[in-house]
């Protein structure tokens, strides 16, 4: 139990790195803790190293938000909520915003742990039957997206849009490259948001420290109905993340507003996160770069592996929603203290050197035209979704073709 109980707190020590700082990746650490698995024997079992990786992921998906949100610099799986959550930052509520995803976090969280046994055998019953239908299956969510669209207009912008990204995409994932969704992503959801606030001279208020959501307990329900399910067709469908799965959910439930997209945004990726061990268990596919990892030291998982790793995420939810809070306050109190067009430069500024170091040129280069791209985009008035063509479009080829 002292050894399981150290490597929880390894993990969230670890998951605080990736949530807060753009650009480390849970992806990266879960490889290194492979590669030191040997060496490290003597400290912590093949089990113990396992649990490492599954705090690391649970408490990335607890913390990821806040940067997401307070400068602009989304990973993945919050690139969807980058807007909403700007949005409550400008009028004061980015404390607000987090508590949004924790709720969605926790909620999901618990959900999926109580209904784990029947959505684990729902995976190994649907997955013979879809399988060799996975592209055709991204087609069709896509151009649902696309046809919900109100106006011609916005249907033919969204379908440029879409392949525009998608083929930026295919560019990136054909360069070698340290860190290809760092510019990609910053660039299409978070550095062409910032400047689109800097051109309208925005500008932040005071923050509060007010975590009372306006959503109503029915519409709550909804937001964590709507995040359990869709984070379930993430966890085995691949190339579905948790961003596309947050678009899904809210033509599922409905427009619940900033806040309740927020909630499903959070509970999209820490449902993703636990029933990928679900998908590990009930068909031995790994469906995230954590999961990998595992799968890689242990082979399998049975019901005993899979008790201590639900066990823990126990745990580490709880603590990692402390430290979320904690660490949103602090960071509350930063953004109202400078000069917000300062801190925008400075913020982009960051992200330049960073993708400088990650990749050189090839890493400017790429963040220049996703910058680009999403600015225009916005300026159209394009929903950011479209631009998940960058991600989703790779892997429909990569199963179609």
């Amino acid at each position: 139990m002292f050894e399981i109980f150290s490597a929880i707190l390894a993990g969230i020590a670890l998951g605080c790195v990736t949530g807060l700082v753009p650009g480390v990746h849970v992806n990266l650490v879960a490889l290194v803790l492979v590669s030191l698995a040997v060496k490290v024997a003597g400290i912590f079992s093949t089990l113990s190293i396992c649990v490492i990786i599954i705090s690391t992921a649970i408490t990335h998906t607890f913390l990821d938000a806040i940067p997401g949100i307070f400068l602009g610099a989304p990973d993945e799986s919050m690139a969807m909520g980058a807007l909403p959550g700007h949005r409550l930052l400008l009028k004061g509520r980015g404390y607000l915003a987090v508590v949004c995803t924790l709720v969605g976090s926790l909620g999901s969280l618990v959900v999926g742990i109580l209904m784990f046994y029947f959505l684990a055998k729902a995976i190994g019953f649907l997955y013979p039957h879809i399988k060799d239908s996975t592209g055709y299956l991204l087609i069709a969510i896509i151009g649902y997206l696309i046809v919900i669209e109100r106006s011609w207009k916005k249907k033919l912008l969204s379908l440029l849009f879409l392949c525009l990204s998608g083929g930026l995409g295919f560019l990136v994932f054909d360069l070698e490259m340290n860190q290809p969704l760092f510019p990609l992503l910053s660039g299409l959801f978070g550095v062409s948001l910032l400047l689109s606030s800097l051109k309208d001279k925005t500008s932040i208020v005071k923050q509060t420290s007010d975590s009372k959501l306006s959503l109503s307990n029915k519409n709550l329900v909804k937001a964590l109905f709507g995040c359990s399910f869709t984070g379930f067709i993430a966890a085995f469908l691949p190339g579905f993340g948790s961003s596309q799965a947050a678009v899904l959910a809210k033509e599922m439930v409905g427009d619940l507003g900033d806040e309740g997209f927020l909630v499903m945004v959070g509970g999209i990726n820490t449902a993703n996160m636990l029933l990928s061990i679900a998908t590990f268990l009930m068909i031995g596919k790994a469906r995230n770069g954590a999961i990998v990892s595992v799968q890689e030291l242990i082979g399998e998982i049975g019901l005993h592996e899979v008790l201590v790793f639900l066990s823990v995420t126990l745990v580490v939810a709880g603590l990692a929603t402390m430290l979320a809070l904690r660490a949103t306050r602090l960071f509350s109190k930063l953004v109202e203290k400078v000069n917000y067009s300062k801190l925008i430069l400075s913020i982009v500024g960051l992200i330049v050197v960073m993708s400088l170091v990650f990749d050189a040129w090839l890493g400017f280069v790429i963040l220049t035209v996703a910058t680009g791209l999403g600015y225009v985009a916005g300026r159209q008035n394009v929903a950011k979704s479209h631009l998940l063509g960058c991600l989703i479009l790779p892997v429909i080829s990569y199963f179609i073709l």
